[in-house]
């Protein structure tokens, strides 16, 4: 009898112990917002995708402040490369819409410039044609197309018509010309943006980027790795996955070490998910029972246990996941306040940034369709 009542107590306390950290961290929202980033890989555009390369997690920031949180799903263009093939205007989808952030920047990374022909409208059409939007009537629906040269050049599809098509899809197109704020109006970017409801920003590529040390970005790394060691890689694609994760971590170090902080602190928020590959994701999110998972699909040391251990064990490894987030925060906190510090002293100006354009751009139109944002101090 004290046995059996033992037993009892274990498998209460587990599913106490899974039912709150479901409850902690809810499943996907409701509210949706597909981003669409297109980038000009011409000959002069190497300052375009290197801060690409940086300030992507920036961006990815920015958006996990949004109220509710939305379920963020981003696909990747790029455009102008003579590497492409001229049959598609020189345009070539790198990511479809993906709330795997990990796929994206894999696919970012190794972008490199080649002199092409930019043609700006062969973009917005495959991006609105190919890809597979959010239906939902509120989701919020956005294409950013960067690059340097005259937006009019497709003689095969009119600018006005491609983005007055996107409009009437539901779908806002925002420009940003890397160039004079005045040249970029004189050739479409403007107009461009105006047809399809969008926003025109005008940025220096290669001077507009600003990147600040803090005395906390070494720190915020070693916790976005030891994140890494909550994650339970499962099924076909779970080793793949968790090399992915780690591969990514390395590619943002080596940018430079605010690179590598932004995106721990991405990795803390709830924008970053991976209920493809990872138990703890895909238990949270109703995807997988965890006690249901065929035994040839968990990690080796999951094999050996019993149903009640399985789900402990994904429990723990929240909770830990939990605890090292909320440090991470605690740390961005102090990271950010030290960040605005240096830039005030140092009179260092990011607003010809591309993602200030970005962010800037993606939070003015998510509170039109009623996400809610901390005001900025």
């Amino acid at each position: 009898m004290k046995n059996a009542s033992m037993l009892i107590a274990a498998v209460v306390l587990v599913a106490v112990v899974w039912s709150g950290v479901a409850e902690a961290a809810p499943a996907v929202p409701d509210k949706h917002i597909d981003l669409v980033i297109c980038l000009d890989t011409s000959g002069s555009m190497r300052g375009l995708i290197e801060s690409a390369k940086q300030k992507l997690w920036a961006v990815v920031n920015e958006l996990a402040t949004a109220k509710p949180r939305p379920n963020l799903r981003v696909a990747l263009y790029h455009y102008g490369n003579d590497g492409l093939k001229s049959s598609t205007g020189w345009v070539q989808q790198l990511c479809p819409l993906t709330d795997n952030l990990d796929s994206v920047y894999a696919k970012l990374f190794p972008l490199r410039t080649n002199g092409g022909t930019e043609l700006v409208a062969r973009v917005v059409k495959a991006a609105c044609d190919e890809l597979d939007w959010n239906k939902d009537k509120d989701t919020l629906r956005m294409i950013f197309v960067a690059g340097n040269e005259a937006a009019t050049q497709d003689i095969a599809y009119g600018l006005q018509d491609t983005c007055k098509a996107a409009a009437s899809k539901g779908i806002i197109v925002n420009t940003i010309f890397c160039g004079n704020m005045v040249e970029g109006q004189k050739t479409g970017w403007q107009d461009a943006a105006v047809w399809a409801d969008g926003q025109y920003s005008a940025i220096d590529q290669n001077r507009g980027t600003v990147v600040v040390t803090t005395q906390y970005d070494k720190k915020l790394a070693e916790l976005g790795a030891e994140l890494n060691k909550t994650y339970v890689a499962y099924g076909k694609g779970g080793s793949a996955g968790k090399a992915q994760q780690a591969a990514m971590d390395t590619s943002a170090a080596s940018v430079n070490a605010p690179a590598a902080a932004a995106r721990a602190v991405a990795k803390s928020t709830g924008l970053y998910r991976n209920a493809g590959w990872d138990l703890v994701d895909a238990a949270r999110e109703g995807k997988v029972e965890v006690d249901k998972v065929a035994e040839e699909d968990l990690p080796e040391n999951m094999q050996k246990m019993n149903p009640a251990q399985r789900k402990q064990y994904v429990a723990r490894q929240a909770k830990r996941r939990a605890a090292i987030q909320a440090e991470i925060k605690q740390l961005s906190a102090k990271r950010d306040a030290e960040v605005k510090t240096k830039m005030a002293k140092e009179g260092l100006d990011e607003s010809k940034s591309m993602d200030a354009a970005l962010r800037a751009t993606v939070r003015d139109q998510a509170e039109k369709k009623n996400f809610k944002f901390e005001k900025k101090k």
